[in-house]
């Protein structure tokens, strides 16, 4: 698959990839506003181009989609997590610094775009400190109570998925869990646990997950969809 990267006035940079297995020009705008095109091999680059000229206003649009969605964070508010307490501040140089259960952010402008990505950054550290210290007990703890045997288990920061099973039985969480509720925390945990028995989403696979979650297993799914990977 061959990449090549062009920079649009309106839209920012485009990353244009050509695919054997797409039939038709495809774009796609993902939550950090990046814009991904896929094209047959036999469609020239140009012709790509010259689509996603056509449809600008369309890009641009779920560019602003995502742009509502974000938290911009500003000087003298807070924030608590299960762990931490954190607070926004007004500083000479951007940084953090954690004393105890307090994060104190320090930012030099509020108003820049990147020093809120900078912020962000510093929440995802946060909460994959909280997902080390919480998720792998926990899931020990449903495991042992419904008799689950797991390998070994990683954290990491996923954009495509809150947590996967290997064939080898290792479970990959991902740190973002920490924005949701404990209800659903436990739902994805339990997921994965399943999956060390059914490597699938079978009819046999929703069955055991009713069986465990007294019959909401689709309900709380659909919860789960509710939430973003990528946003706070």
């Amino acid at each position: 698959m061959s990449k090549k990267v062009v920079q649009f006035h309106r839209i920012g940079d485009v990353t244009f990839s050509r695919n054997k297995r797409s039939k038709n020009i495809k774009i796609s705008v993902k939550p950090n506003k990046k814009v991904l095109v896929s094209f047959p091999f036999y469609v020239r680059t140009r012709e790509a181009m010259a689509f996603v000229v056509e449809n600008e206003d369309w890009i641009r649009k779920q560019q602003n989609k995502f742009d509502s969605k974000r938290i911009r964070f500003q000087e003298g508010s807070s924030l608590e997590t299960r762990l931490y307490k954190i607070d926004f501040c007004k500083g000479v140089n951007t940084r953090a610094e954690i004393n105890g259960s307090i994060v104190k952010i320090e930012v030099s402008d509020f108003e820049d775009e990147h020093e809120q990505q900078v912020i962000e950054h510093f929440l995802t550290e946060v909460y994959r400190l909280e997902a080390k210290r919480i998720l792998p007990p926990r899931l020990e703890e449903i495991a042992q109570l419904h008799g689950f045997k797991y390998n070994k288990v990683t954290i990491r920061n996923n954009k495509r998925n809150w947590g996967s099973c290997s064939s080898k039985n290792n479970i990959s969480l991902n740190l973002q869990m920490m924005k949701l509720p404990d209800e659903l925390i436990d739902y994805i945990l339990l997921h994965e646990l399943v999956h060390t028995e059914i490597k699938n989403h079978s009819p046999k696979f929703w069955k055991r997950m009713d069986e465990l979650t007294e019959n909401r297993a689709r309900e709380l799914s659909k919860q789960v969809k509710q939430y973003s990977a990528y946003t706070l």
